[in-house]
Parts: C-alpha cells; sequence; structure tokens
C-alpha cells in the first residue's frame, strides 16, 4: 500500500486522478500504466490528461466525482463515493456500508443464523 499510496499522491491525489488510479492499483491489483489506462478510458480522456490539473478540475466536476475544493451543487463525501464506484466499476466498502444500512442493499448473510431456526 505505501508505494501505491506513494505513487497516488505523486499524481496529485484528488486534485488531478491520483485517487483514482491508487483505488484501481488496490481493488484490481492493477500494475500503474493498466490502472492509468483503465481511469482515461472510464473517465474518456487520455492518460496524459490524468495528472493535468486543469483539465481534471472540468472533468472531476463534470462527472460529479469531487474535487479539492468545494463546488456549488458538486458532489461531495458519500454523493462522490458513489459516483466513483459506478464509474469505475468497483466495490467501495462506505458506500455498500451506507447501501445496507439505509436498506438499499440486503444484510450480509449470516449463516449462523439459519443454524439457529
Amino acid at each position: 500500500m505505501p508505494i501505491a499510496h506513494g505513487i497516488a499522491a505523486g499524481m496529485g491525489g484528488i486534485r488531478t486522478a491520483g485517487d483514482l488510479v491508487m483505488r484501481m492499483q488496490l481493488s484490481r491489483r492493477m500494475r500503474l500504466p493498466e490502472a492509468k489506462k483503465y481511469v482515461a478510458e472510464k473517465l474518456k480522456v487520455t492518460p496524459a490528461d490524468l495528472s493535468d490539473e486543469c483539465a481534471m478540475r472540468d472533468v472531476r466536476a463534470d462527472l460529479g466525482i469531487g474535487t479539492v475544493t468545494s463546488l456549488e451543487g458538486g458532489a461531495n463525501g458519500m454523493a462522490a463515493k458513489f459516483r466513483i464506484a459506478e464509474l469505475l466499476g468497483i466495490e467501495i466498502s462506505d458506500v455498500n456500508r451506507f447501501k445496507q444500512k439505509a436498506g438499499i442493499l440486503p444484510p450480509l448473510f449470516d449463516s449462523r443464523i439459519k443454524e439457529n431456526e
């Protein structure tokens, strides 16, 4: 994890697309070039744009996946995480936990419940 974090921080984190690339590296065990290509395709930008702060601010605002400074009407917090999970096609534990508590997802299956009935 320290290496993925270092690379993501070096790409600018949420200022650019470093956080998204890091999510792909950690969740799908992608190597850096593969993760950059995947994220670029999903965001419909070039891999070079992923580290361009100006381009990525507009892309992140348009897609509702969060920006460093909040924008009026822009996504932040959980709303941004929901969009990121949907856009990249990944599971984010906070999103799943929120959905379970809100009743959107069924609770996790617990085999002990059936045994005691």
